[in-house]
């Protein structure tokens, strides 16, 4: 059958216009709507400001005449202009105009007065430029009585932040609008110390190690001198950072409190920390591996050290992360490695190492920022990358030691502050990957005075001149260079000028080293000196110039040649020395020519506690007089035992020295034993052949000494020292007379003194020869700023 119904012409005109409309709503759903849709903004007038210029409101305000209109920005311009506290209100609204365009206004209300006079009542502590910067207030600003309460609130942070809890602060006046001053009542209240810090609850960490890891602190000796005040928010601090360290070890059920036990006085305080450690969580089973892919599994598991059964370390899991990102990195691959604990029940958890593996990348271009001082290649030899070479990430950790290691750019580990190597955009789908270096210019020139009184060689003071990113040839182009601080400054060169005046000793010398001469692995040293000795034999004096030609091999490696141009004097001989003395007696001529070989692998220079240094030289003098010199040193140290967080480490240091010289050196180059550094319980220079009680020296020296330090206190700043020390001093090659010397001592590091540790020891010779000259006690203190 033939259909024959017909649509009426109204209802093809209503299906016309219903799907238009269907098709016009699916357009604005699919695309979001352009900024023709938006009306152009014909002006922007702002309106009821009294005080502030219109242009200056006008500045502030991202709304701008010829922009289409947003709400967004005007709501953000409304509150930027509230943020200024200038203003009592500030309100938008929008004229819509016959053209299509709107006009935008903004209405200010202003604060009804304004600031004629800011008071501080009995703020004696903080200067009143402190506490302008502090409030934000300033004479001929709006009177704000809000901004006045955030201001009193400010003052009172600060107070606590100085170590004043009990501080106070009201306003007695602009607390009202119509007010024209601002008057605080400020109570500071006393200065309150810590008396000191106790722990309750914790077994697995004492006192003293659980005190390493918090910021708060006791008075040092009871003097308020030199000790920080209470602070609030630090013990608060102190409470999630003595948390973060339970539970790196496993506690991951630790709860901390603290309680504060007040003195009468109010001036002093003890804080307790109160720990319930809970279990400690040991792994179920190896850890997983998760997300493995461009090796082979177990390939990357040998790399992991952690087994089940061991208690639950972050420290572990961070270094065995670190292996496995290193393994990557040097096939150029960023790899992230997050670790996942999931707890299987008391006590017990398994741990997952998830691994995100990402495509190999090169090296594009390499940026330095932040280095406005330091030359751009100093920096730069010390990054061992390339672009166009495959990245490898470890080395991005080596540039940033190496970095660190130069001593030139700010080195913090308490704000974080160091020189960064780092890739720009380590997410992108780039096959070449940008490098930016970061750093941040320290103080690299000091004068330092000091002072020092040690057995071998008396008192001295000290006077040093020290610049470490020292240019020999960025002269000064005009007065501003000097005043800057960029003339003769950013080529990492370093230039030392020493005066040590003492009793007994007295040294003048000035020197300049290159460590990277002409961008190279050589080095530069070039030197001068004065020196003047009493010794208890003679009185002798040098004068002379050292040049040092040096080259690095690896990381542990340096070869040396030296030439020394010396004129020796002995003087105040007496008429009864023997001939070795009276033929040295007046001046005397030398020129050495010495080669060195360096293997330096300790891991500080200060209190090493891992790796050896080794050194090797022969040194042929000629001159008045002709005779080779060869010593042989070594010190190596171990670390015995260590806490679980690598604190309280015990160290065997072991040194053994062999010096040979020819058989016509004179007195002046000979070798001589006894002293600190030598032969402990022994005078210095008390060890050796001896003609009449006069020390001729010898031409053989053997020296040993094993000693082992054990650390006292938590924070390592006390340790003893065990030791025993032995060896001989010969005119020829031969064991005749082999001193033994068995003893103890003691080591105080006191950072207010400097980095050298204050020494003390007391050695009691057990096999010594006749002429031998001993000490018991011998020592070493100094003061350094």
């Amino acid at each position: 059958m033939q259909a024959t119904d017909q649509i009426s012409p109204v209802a093809q005109r209503v299906a016309a216009v219903i799907v238009s409309l269907l098709l016009w709503s699916g357009e604005c759903l699919a695309q979001p709507q352009s900024s023709s849709r938006r009306p152009l903004i014909a002006d922007v007038i702002v309106t009821g400001n009294q005080r502030m210029p219109t242009e200056s409101i006008m500045r502030q305000l991202r709304t701008r005449a010829g922009n289409y209109y947003n709400a967004d920005t005007v709501q953000e311009d409304v509150r930027q202009l509230m943020n200024t506290k200038q203003f009592g209100n500030v309100q938008a609204s929008l004229t819509n105009l016959p053209d299509g365009r709107v006009n935008v206004y903004f209405m200010i209300v202003d604060y009804p007065g304004v600031i004629e006079e800011i008071v501080y009542q009995g703020a004696k502590k903080l200067k009143p430029d402190e506490l302008e910067t502090l409030t934000g207030l300033r004479k001929g600003a709006a009177m704000n009585p809000v901004a006045n309460k955030i201001a009193c609130q400010a003052i009172v942070r600060r107070y606590n932040e100085k170590g004043r809890p009990f501080a106070s602060c009201s306003l007695l006046e602009g607390i009202n609008p119509g007010d024209r001053r601002v008057v605080f009542n400020i109570t500071e209240g006393p200065e309150v110390y810590i008396k000191d810090i106790r722990f309750t609850g914790n077994q697995w960490a004492s006192d003293g190690i659980l005190k390493t890891h918090i910021m708060s602190s006791e008075k040092f000796l009871g003097i308020s001198l030199f000790s920080k005040p209470y602070n609030a928010a630090l013990v608060d601090v102190d409470v999630d950072k003595l948390r973060e360290y339970y539970r790196s070890f496993g506690f991951h059920d630790v709860k901390v409190g603290r309680e504060l036990v007040w003195e009468k006085d109010n001036e002093n305080v003890t804080l307790v920390f109160h720990i319930d450690e809970g279990l400690r969580y040991r792994l179920k089973e190896t850890p997983q591996l998760d997300g493995v892919k461009n090796y082979d599994p177990s390939e990357i598991q040998r790399l992991v050290d952690i087994h089940a059964g061991d208690y639950y370390n972050q420290g572990n899991i961070d270094r065995d992360a670190n292996k496995i990102k290193e393994y990557y990195g040097y096939d150029g691959r960023d790899v992230r490695v997050q670790d996942r604990v999931v707890y299987t029940g008391a006590g017990q958890c398994a741990l997952h190492l998830e691994v995100s593996e990402r495509p190999p990348a090169r090296v594009g271009q390499i940026f330095v920022v932040g280095n406005e001082i330091t030359r751009q290649n100093v920096i730069l030899r010390q990054v061992p990358l390339y672009p166009g070479q495959l990245l490898a990430y470890p080395e991005l950790r080596a540039a940033e030691r190496n970095l660190s290691r130069l001593n030139l750019f700010e080195t913090n580990g308490e704000t974080g502050v160091r020189p960064t190597v780092t890739v720009m955009d380590p997410d992108s789908d780039s096959e070449f990957k940008d490098i930016l270096v970061s750093v941040q210019e320290a103080r690299t020139g000091s004068l330092l005075f000091g002072v020092g009184v040690n057995s071998d060689a008396g008192l001295t003071g000290s006077i040093v001149l020290n610049e470490r990113n020292f240019d020999l040839f960025r002269v000064p182009t005009s007065f501003e260079d000097l005043l800057s601080g960029h003339a003769f400054r950013g080529a990492g060169q370093e230039l030392r000028i020493e005066a040590v005046p003492g009793t007994q000793l007295q040294r003048y010398t000035m020197s300049f080293r290159e460590p990277y001469l002409f961008d190279s692995q050589y080095g530069l040293t070039v030197g001068a000196y004065y020196y003047t000795r009493q010794f208890n034999e003679y009185t002798e004096t040098r004068l002379g110039s050292r040049v040092t030609l040096s080259r690095r091999f690896g990381q542990y490696w340096t070869a040396s040649a030296t030439s020394r141009i010396e004129q020796v004097g002995v003087f105040n001989v007496p008429t009864y020395a023997p001939n070795d003395i009276l033929q040295a007696q007046g001046e005397n001529f030398l020129l050495g020519l010495r080669a060195g070989l360096t293997r330096d692998s300790r891991d500080s220079f200060l209190r090493p506690t891992e790796g050896s240094i080794v050194d090797m030289s022969f040194e042929q003098v000629l001159g008045d007089q002709s005779f080779p010199l060869f010593t042989f040193d070594v010190n190596k140290y171990l670390t015995v035992y260590e806490r679980a967080d690598g604190t309280g480490r015990h160290v065997l240091a072991m040194h053994s020295q062999v010096g040979l010289a020819g058989g016509n050196t004179p007195i002046y180059e000979r070798y001589y034993g006894g002293g600190f550094r030598s032969i402990r319980g022994f005078q210095f220079r008390g060890v050796g052949p001896d003609v009449n009680g006069f020390k001729i020296g010898g031409d053989f020296l053997f020296l040993n000494s094993l000693e082992y330090q054990v650390p006292v206190k938590a924070n390592d700043s006390i340790f003893l020292v065990g030791f025993v020390d032995s060896g001989t001093d010969e005119p020829t090659v031969e064991l005749k007379n082999y001193r033994v010397t068995a003893g103890f001592g003691v080591r105080f590091v006191v950072p207010m003194l400097g980095p050298v540790p204050i020494a003390l020891d007391f050695g009691f010779p057990i096999v010594k020869a006749q002429s031998d000259n001993t000490q018991v006690f011998s020592f070493w203190l100094g003061f350094f700023r």
